[in-house]
């Protein structure tokens, strides 16, 4: 209350007359706001150059998390590729080569023998290019007993290279089955076969 009172009876243009606890006040008040007006005008720039590495902080983690999600996705392609890379290689396994072609025939044909079937046919087909695949019909027609025909069909799907059936066309034969089918077979393209189908692709230059 006295400070008030004091503050009222003051006289500006005098400051040495004014009372002690008014002139502390007044040099605590200086004091304060030149803090205040060096905090604004001198640390000013600091205080942005922190918000600015605030800001980057930001975006630095975004980018780092990013980054770490695509190296996740990444390792997993990276494995999925892996994966893919062996089944195609088990699958190119199965398939025979230019040379082996003879021998896989040989093999279907023992097959039915095997089973004491009857050919009444056995007519390969023309090779058709598929990538770099070749796909081999062969037209099949056999005679023997239900049971013999059926376990035929059964070897052919368990032999060591891929053979298919399909076009299957079954038929009573006095007391015996005609079997009509088509066996598929596939083999890879050799480097020469490759060569000359690229060659041969439209738009290719020569």
């Amino acid at each position: 209350m006295r400070l008030l009172e004091d503050l009222k009876n003051i006289n500006p243009k005098d400051p040495g007359g004014w009372p002690w606890l008014v002139k502390i006040s007044a040099c605590a008040a200086i004091f304060i706001a030149i803090l205040v007006m060096g905090a604004i005008f001198d640390w000013q720039g600091q205080w942005e150059i922190l918000g600015s590495a605030q800001q980057e902080e930001v975006k630095l983690k975004e980018t780092f998390l990013v980054k770490k999600k695509e190296a996740i996705n990444l390792d997993i392609i990276k494995k999925q590729l892996t994966e893919t890379q062996q089944s195609f290689g088990a699958l190119l396994k199965q398939l025979p080569n230019k040379s082996e072609m003879d021998a896989l025939l040989t093999d279907i044909n023992q097959a039915g023998l095997g089973r004491g079937l009857q050919f009444e046919l056995f007519r390969p087909g023309v090779e058709t290019i598929n990538g770099v695949f070749a796909e081999l019909p062969i037209t099949i027609k056999v005679t023997g007993n239900y049971d013999d025909i059926g376990k035929f069909s059964s070897d052919i799907s368990q032999l060591p290279r891929i053979v298919s059936l399909s076009e299957i066309s079954v038929a009573p034969a006095g007391t015996q089955l005609v079997m009509d089918a088509t066996a598929r077979t596939y083999r890879y393209l050799d480097e020469e076969e490759l060569s000359a189908q690229k060659k041969a692709a439209p738009g290719v230059k020569k």
